[in-house]
């Protein structure tokens, strides 16, 4: 049996804005030999919009042009970072990271896009809607981001690093959340 190693998520939707991108599939396919899924769009809507639904606010639907941006933002993590995350920090749009470790054989991890989303959305746990904060010692921004209620829209971007095999995902949100002093929802 093959262990795991930890998955690890950075607090805190920034803002931002990139260039363009690819096909992460197909990029990790061809550089790691593997058919890890990569960004399935139709997983990452749904995922979101279940955490969405439960507050009672209305859904997201994906953004090519997001997707494309958080696609070049996850490149350039694999590239020049070996997919240690880091927020770009444009103004315009929200972003959540999440970083997955290979197996400690080296393989890639096969993540599936809802158990990215819904990592986030288990933050849930830790917020309070009463005060607007989160547990002490814990991280909810994740959570608060994918339901902002005036978010409309969601594309994403992963990248595998070459060696070893973690991967990173950048998810960016139209208009951006969470705003200091204001409630999610």
């Amino acid at each position: 049996m093959q262990k795991q190693h930890q998955w690890w998520l950075v607090a805190a939707s920034l803002s931002l804005l990139a260039g363009c991108g690819g096909s992460a599939s197909d990029a990790i396919a061809a550089t790691t030999g593997s058919s890890v899924a990569g960004v399935q769009p139709n997983e990452i809507v749904a995922a979101h919009n279940t955490w969405r639904t439960q507050v009672g606010i209305g859904p997201l639907t994906y953004s090519a042009t997001l997707a494309a941006s958080a696609q070049a933002w996850a490149n350039q993590l694999k590239t020049a970072n070996n997919c240690t995350m880091q927020h770009s920090g444009t103004s315009s749009v929200g972003e959540n990271l999440y970083w997955a470790s290979a197996w400690s054989n080296g393989v890639v991890q096969n993540v599936q896009s809802a158990d990215v989303v819904n990592t986030w959305g288990a933050e849930k746990a830790d917020y309070s809607y009463a005060t607007n904060t989160c547990a002490a010692g814990k991280v909810c921004g994740h959570y608060t981001q994918i339901v902002w209620k005036n978010t409309t829209s969601v594309g994403c971007g992963m990248a595998v690093c070459d060696s070893p095999k973690n991967q990173v995902w950048v998810c960016q949100y139209s208009p951006a959340g969470n705003y200091v002093g204001q409630k999610p929802y």
